[in-house]
């Protein structure tokens, strides 16, 4: 073959594989292993620091911080193709564009997203360390930096708008979900990983051979049937817990007010006169304070767009805070603990269309709710009122654990989630008063729920209230009968105020429904599915419908 026929058969060759390189990998943490496993692939002798100096260079990040303490990327190591080397580039280099989109991100298994540069500067900076549990400019590679910035901004939305991808199969593009911010939970996801991997590659007999391992070892762990109690230390669902290990939140602050005299000694700038560092440090520690209630205080909470709600049908009604219950349910039915982002989500769009397409809800009933895969579930948050806790929807946040726990109870890092850091946010926020009351949904409504076992654990709890409290202030016309959602008992009489979509009902009406849920109760063998409080439309009971089984999606009622 004429040589002049063989160039540009490579060419196009090299042109096709780039091109593939660019379109089959997305924006999910496996594809970005598998585009380090390619970049070891060429060079198998590089050690994982000289791997994370290669990705820098490739993505051009080299400011003037980074160069200080990790020193320029050079150009040693192979070449790499273009099509991984724009991928890389688009993978890590991180902003946020005027349309609300953020860039330079990754969705892990755990259904978190992550910004991928101070993760990798984070290990970067702990690869290079000399010496066990002291990484040189650790902080200001991973989160301080970012948040000293912050001080300076006009913007005063809080840290953290979290966003939604377009797909959770091939993600490309992640929303954020309200207003711009200088500082992402995507960004705080990454510094808190980059913080903890980092100073754990400070121990010589920690570091991995290879990165790709590194990574999937910490994001690709899938939970054993005991969830998070027998998980290993080190994995990304854990990421709140170890950081909080890490430092404290003086430690965090000294750090934010190191790296703004650093990046302004660093720009040739004079040295801060006293007014103006004290200046600094007071809004270093307001900060500081909104930064450690939501990444420190909060568990980490799925986002209804996350696992794919279906939106509200109707108008919602907002509560009146700060409330002043939490009332604890399990779902009965899903019955079994879900371990992984993929089926706690699938077990949410299971209840959603029960409370929704069954029972002609709204919603799903629950404010939250809680998986065994170390995160809690958004349902209609901190702000709508629920449909969990019959009469008592409007004073109290209805959380359920998802399984029966007639038997046996969740797990305790699920049961601590609700018990300290849900109950500690909702308190931190403004969203129940400091000596709000836990119960259990039996004890206002009468049923199973939340099941024996783990209505005998939260009795230990130190906010639990045995008196039995209703929903006061309620006019008489506006009280309406309802059964208790798959409950043998018989009907409650329902203190909630109406609904806006609820017709009026007068007493023979009402004698009319109760009479018809008695037939259907007495026609029926009783069942141990439980319910709630849900008067968004005060709906018949559900029928059990050909194909469906009746309970499908849980305790609400």
């Amino acid at each position: 073959m004429d040589p002049g026929c063989w160039k540009l058969t490579l060419s196009l060759v090299v042109l096709f594989v780039s091109t593939y390189a660019r379109a089959s990998l997305s924006g999910h943490m496996d594809d970005f292993i598998t585009a380090v496993q390619r970049v070891e692939g060429r060079a198998p002798r590089l050690k994982p620091v000289a791997v994370l100096k290669m990705l820098r260079r490739a993505a051009g990040i080299n400011d003037v911080s980074v160069r200080h303490f990790l020193g320029i990327a050079d150009s040693s190591g192979p070449e790499l193709d273009p099509g991984l080397r724009e991928y890389i580039k688009k993978s890590l280099r991180h902003r946020v564009t005027d349309g609300g989109t953020e860039e330079g991100v990754v969705l892990t298994p755990d259904g978190t997203t992550v910004a991928l540069r101070p993760l990798l500067l984070g290990i970067e900076a702990g690869l290079l360390s000399r010496s066990l549990g002291r990484v040189r400019g650790l902080y200001q590679l991973t989160l301080t930096n970012d948040l000293s910035l912050s001080l300076n901004s006009s913007l005063t939305q809080p840290p953290g708008p979290d966003g939604c991808w377009d797909s959770l199969t091939s993600p490309r593009v992640f929303t954020l979900s309200h207003g711009p911010s200088l500082l992402t939970t995507a960004q705080v996801n990454g510094g808190m990983d980059g913080v903890v991997l980092g100073m754990e590659v400070t121990s010589r007999s920690r570091r991995p051979v290879k990165l790709s391992s590194l990574l999937t070892d910490y994001y690709r762990h899938k939970l054993g049937p005991s969830g998070l109690d027998a998980a290993p230390r080190l994995i990304s669902r854990r990421r709140r817990d170890n950081f909080r290990e890490l430092v404290s939140a003086p430690e965090l602050m000294r750090h934010v007010v190191k790296s703004a005299e650093l990046e302004r000694r660093l720009k040739g700038r004079s040295k801060m006169e006293a007014k103006e560092k004290k200046q600094l440090v007071a809004a270093a520690k307001q900060r500081m304070n909104e930064f450690v209630h939501v990444y420190m205080d909060c568990p980490p909470i799925i986002p209804r767009c996350m696992w794919g709600a279906e939106p509200y049908r109707g108008t919602p009604t907002n509560l009146s805070l700060p409330l002043s219950f939490l009332y604890i349910h399990h779902t009965h039915t899903p019955g079994q603990p879900c371990l992984s982002f993929q089926q706690c989500s699938a077990d949410m769009r299971s209840m959603q269309r029960f409370h929704q397409d069954d029972r002609g809800w709204d919603d799903i009933g629950y404010s939250f709710v809680a998986g065994s895969d170390g995160f809690m579930y958004e349902g209609r948050g901190w702000h709508w009122r629920g449909a969990h806790t019959l009469g008592h929807n409007s004073v109290g946040y209805g959380v359920s654990f998802i399984g029966d726990y007639s038997s046996s109870l969740p797990s305790q890092h699920s049961m601590g989630l609700v018990r300290d850091r849900l109950a500690a946010c909702a308190v931190g926020g403004g969203r129940l008063v400091a000596g709000f009351t836990v119960q259990g949904h039996r004890q206002v409504v009468n049923t199973a729920c939340p099941g024996e076992a783990l209505y005998q654990e939260i009795q230990g709890w130190k906010q639990w209230g045995a008196k039995r409290e209703t929903a006061r202030g309620v006019p008489a016309s506006q009280r309406t009968w309802s059964p208790a959602c798959g409950s043998s008992e018989g009907s409650q009489l329902s203190a909630e105020p109406r609904s806006q979509h609820e017709p009026q009902v007068g007493p023979r009406q009402q004698s009319k429904r109760v009479a018809r849920v008695e037939s259907r109760r007495q026609a029926s063998a009783p069942s141990s599915h439980h319910g709630g409080g849900g008067v968004d439309r005060q709906p018949a009971p559900a029928i059990r419908k050909p194909g469906r089984l009746l309970g499908r999606g849980g305790c609400t009622m």
